[in-house]
């Protein structure tokens, strides 16, 4: 099968989170498939100051390799050419409706212009959700040389971010009034991109299967529920893969020592670096939490802030990584200086200590208020490191409750929002610490779990193969 990737970040040219992970890693799992795979990304100032060997295509287009085989293809203008991929810190760029249209609209030209013909053209989020709509549109300006047009298909990576734009822009997109309609763009009267994408993708799926339930609801469909509801037959949950490359304490280059399943005594070495790292005291029976992540309410972070002096009472540690609200980055400040022994947090992109807080840490903190799939718990399963997890999402697909189960859970989790159920979690996560023996036997069957993207890209080809026919039966 032929598969081109659309996106508006992977790893490792752009990233703002996990979609640029699930960009970056499932290109390559499709090509080991034995699938021949494109992936297409705007050329932002970031990716031209990368130390990549380019080739240029035309005057609009380069491209580079993924790892042996996946040809990337980038998309240049000089509205890419920003410090940021979305906004900065005055908000989001006010030209990202031009931006993404165009995006959108060169990638379509591109695949004649190489020789590349998909059969599936996979789009992710609202940056590439027109081009479900442009396909429908006009799809037949594209693909001149073949009788037959690829299936698209849409992920959804996030409903909170739809790609919300005045209807006065609806000439940026290139397409006619007659598609800002009920049945198309319009939404409140605004120009809604995602909703376009889901109304008009051959199929569509979310990170997970919770999540894709979740989102149908009112409570967690960001206003589009409705829409979603209408697609229920073409739409599912693939829970993302992990990087065991990257993300694996076996290699890890970045952490203190390396350990497996087999020396987990070595991981107690990282915990006492991370601990010396931090400023603690160095103590291998303090119970050390960390968390990495974007400081945002969607990650439950005035939870974490809210226990802080409760966990501190009771002798934990927490290691903080992450950029975000400002008002949460001063409060963590104000705690790290409040008790510099029990508290430290960095507010800068360092991914070596997001490795070490991996690796040195007895447990995960992610109270997500909502998760469409997360990849912190996944990645801290390998390292030994125990999930404390609010029950949404993907968190509710991946993460099973010790305490309701002590012989196959994986982590501790609480039903509840709110401080005094996260509260809950992370003292019986201790207690739990407290005894060694059933306390390694969790570290050994957390790090036996195994949540590869090869099962997630095989999931992926029999979602294709899916929109293909109901792209056949669609045209007739």
């Amino acid at each position: 099968m032929k598969i081109a990737l659309c996106a508006s970040e992977a790893v490792p040219f752009a990233k703002t989170g996990g979609l640029a992970d699930v960009c970056g890693a499932l290109p390559q799992e499709l090509d080991a498939l034995g699938h021949e795979v494109v992936l297409i990304l705007p050329k932002y100032q970031s990716v031209k100051g990368a130390s990549l060997l380019f080739k240029a295509v035309n005057n609009d287009v380069d491209m580079t390799l993924l790892g042996e085989n996946v040809r990337v293809f980038f998309v240049k203008h000089d509205m890419f050419l920003r410090a940021g991929l979305y906004g900065d810190a005055f908000g989001d760029y006010p030209d990202n409706l031009k931006r993404f249209s165009y995006f959108c609209l060169k990638s379509l030209e591109l695949f004649e212009k190489i020789g590349f013909i998909p059969d599936v053209l996979h789009c992710h989020d609202w940056q590439t959700a027109l081009l479900p709509l442009y396909m429908k549109d006009r799809g037949r300006q594209f693909f001149k040389k073949t009788a037959k047009l690829p299936a698209t298909v849409l992920t959804i990576h996030n409903m909170a971010y739809q790609g919300i734009f005045p209807k006065e822009k609806m000439p940026e997109t290139d397409l006619g009034w007659e598609h800002f309609t009920m049945s198309g763009l319009e939404y409140y009267d605004k120009i809604n991109l995602l909703k376009g994408g889901i109304l008009h993708a051959d199929d569509l799926n979310t990170v997970s299967l919770t999540y894709s339930r979740e989102v149908q609801t009112q409570d967690f469909g960001c206003g589009l529920e409705g829409v979603l509801a209408q697609r229920k037959d073409h739409f599912s949950g693939i829970v993302n893969g992990v990087d065991y490359k990257t993300w694996n304490p076996q290699g890890d280059p970045m952490i203190f020592k390396n350990y497996t399943i087999n020396t987990l005594r070595d991981k107690k070495i990282n915990k006492l670096k991370l601990q010396g790292v931090c400023g603690f005291p160095q103590d291998e029976n303090v119970f050390l939490l960390g968390f990495v992540g974007r400081l945002v309410e969607q990650k439950g972070v005035e939870l974490i802030l809210s226990i802080i002096p409760e966990c501190v009472k009771t002798g934990m540690q927490i290691v903080l990584l992450g950029i975000g609200d400002p008002k949460y980055e001063a409060a963590a400040f104000q705690y790290a200086r409040q008790y510099p022994h029990n508290i430290y947090f960095s507010s800068r992109f360092d991914d070596r200590l997001a490795h070490q807080i991996y690796a040195g840490s007895d447990a995960f903190l992610m109270p997500s208020r909502f998760e469409p799939c997360g990849i912190g718990q996944l990645i801290s399963f390998k390292y030994g490191t125990i999930p404390v997890v609010y029950k949404t999402g993907g968190l509710a697909d991946t993460v099973a409750d010790v305490q309701a189960d002590p012989q196959k859970g994986s982590g501790f989790v609480f039903e509840r929002f709110g401080q005094k159920e996260f509260l809950a979690a992370v003292t019986a996560a201790q207690r739990f610490f407290g005894r060694q023996a059933p306390w390694q036997d969790l570290m050994k069957r957390v790090m036996r779990l195994n949540f590869s993207w090869k099962e997630s890209a095989r999931k992926y080809v029999a979602l294709y193969e899916k929109a293909q026919r109901h792209a056949r039966e669609a045209r007739g």
